[in-house]
């Protein structure tokens, strides 16, 4: 009698076993065919297994709840996208919820991006449609959420490479980038402004010109400190990148006409800086705008390898421009003596 329980009880044991290893290692779905399904967010472990059922990712319902509490699923799951195959055992499932790997797009903001790069790289990553980005940028309500005292959020997106998730919401993407540069301007860079008397906005907008007009590095705090020199002297900032600002491309050149347009950015034609940042500054802009170097230059001009000649003085700046001009007429002759010498010996 012993010896029959002992085998109806083993016997019992190995189909329960079998039915789990079945369970949880056999395809529910036979087909190989990609699918695609949406973990919506707050959604309870429960009713996340719910959603891979109804999909035919997994068949006992109830096995895959203790399955989840022992891998401690059950818990917390992430939100978001997840790519599964037809062919996917549960237990294969049940590791990709585990990982959270879910379908996420990626995004790389450069210093000196304006919104309007930022619009096209978002739509471009399927992370937002540019019509939503421009509705969002300026809406008063945001920008008070935000506490952001400027006319958009120009500036306050941090340059830096992002992942988003699919279907992320675009205000959480949005700010998310400026809990990100304000996570950059810590705590100690907002007591040196606050040394200076310098708000935020302004912080951001003079470090978003130092970001358009430096080359290279150790030239950003000379940079900083002639627009500094010229606030100090009530003289205009003369900035080019601000004369083009909302009217063209900065990809284009900037002409004599484009330094007389009257607009809000113009520093051409405006006293002091601008209403708000021009681009997005990187963060060793946004440590020139607050430590300017301690010289007294009032101009500079760009030589034609990315550096400046820095001058004290009109009289000097006017003359380093025509020591420039001199310098670039000499190489267009010397290569156009080159190329007649060319076109002689070829003829």
């Amino acid at each position: 009698m012993k010896n029959n329980v002992k085998l109806i009880t083993i016997a019992i044991s190995l189909l329960f076993l079998s039915y789990i290893g079945i369970q949880l290692f056999v395809p529910s779905n036979k087909g190989g065919k990609q699918i695609e399904i949406e973990i919506p967010e707050g959604a309870t472990y429960k009713q996340a297994i719910d959603i891979l059922a109804k999909n035919n990712l997994i068949r006992d319902k109830n096995l895959f709840m203790i399955a989840g509490r022992i891998a401690r699923l059950d818990r917390k799951i992430r939100a978001g996208y997840y790519v599964f195959w037809g062919n996917m055992s549960p237990f294969e499932v049940l590791k990709k919820l585990k990982s959270g790997k879910i379908i996420e797009y990626e995004v790389t903001i450069v210093e000196g991006d304006s919104l309007l790069e930022i619009s096209k790289k978002l739509a471009y990553n399927k992370i937002m449609p540019s019509d939503t980005f421009n509705s969002l940028i300026k809406d008063k309500g945001l920008l008070n959420s935000l506490n952001i005292e400027a006319p958009s959020l120009e500036g306050y997106l941090f340059p830096q490479t992002y992942k988003f998730a699919k279907g992320a919401k675009p205000v959480a993407v949005l700010k998310l980038m400026v809990n990100k540069m304000r996570d950059e301007f810590n705590s100690e860079l907002k007591s040196r402004a606050k040394e200076l008397g310098w708000s935020e906005n302004q912080v951001l907008t003079l470090a978003s010109i130092i970001e358009r007009e430096a080359k290279i590095d150790e030239e950003r705090p000379l940079i900083s400190a002639v627009y500094h020199n010229r606030i100090k002297k009530g003289m205009p900032l003369q900035a080019d990148p601000t004369a083009i600002y909302g009217v063209k491309s900065n990809k284009y050149k900037i002409t004599k006409k484009d330094l007389r347009k009257k607009t809000d950015y113009n520093t051409y034609v405006i006293k002091g800086l601008p209403p708000g940042p021009i681009a997005s500054p990187g963060i060793k802009s946004i440590i020139a705008a607050l430590y300017p170097a301690k010289v007294p230059y009032l101009y500079f001009v760009a030589k034609n390898d990315g550096t400046h000649y820095f001058s004290k003085t009109l009289i000097e700046h006017n003359a380093a421009i025509k020591r420039l001009k001199t310098q670039r007429l000499k190489v267009q002759n010397s290569k156009l003596k080159g190329s007649d010498t060319l076109a002689l010996s070829e003829g």
